[in-house]
């Protein structure tokens, strides 16, 4: 799983997921992407499933790369545990996603490959996602 080595302050607030993704709204590395179409927090679980069903249904052939990072912990309180004695230990660690967001890429497959490849991935993660593709005038 993915989850930062070490971080400065293990406890943060919630926030808010307003607005669009300004940064990591374009296909940049690979040839195809999977862009969000909704806010969501994605767990480090959830990258590791939808990276897996990716790259074996590439049968190991292109190359994935993995455009979020889960930095946002996550705390929760033991069950059935009293109100008070302060925030809870951190459970699992999040990447906070806004709409636009490309959150995977791929290359070096045709795009019916990366288009079953990305729908694979998608159906791993909780939120409405689309298919891109590179525009011509990148480079």
């Amino acid at each position: 799983m993915l989850m930062p080595k070490r971080v400065k302050y293990r406890r943060v607030h919630r926030g808010r997921m307003t607005g669009k993704a300004l940064r990591g709204n374009k296909v940049t590395y690979g040839e195809y992407g999977l862009m969000a179409t909704e806010p969501a927090w994605i767990t480090s679980n959830q990258i590791e499933a939808a990276r897996i069903a990716m790259t074996r249904y590439c049968k190991r052939f292109g190359k994935v790369w993995i455009k979020i990072f889960p930095d946002k912990p996550i705390t929760a309180r033991p069950a059935e545990t009293r109100m008070g004695k302060g925030k809870g230990n951190v459970e699992y660690w999040v990447a906070v996603v806004k709409p636009g967001r490309v959150m995977f890429e791929l290359a070096g497959v045709d795009e019916a490959t990366a288009r079953e490849a990305m729908r694979l991935a998608a159906n791993k993660l909780p939120i409405k996602c689309k298919f891109v593709k590179k525009e011509e005038g990148e480079q």
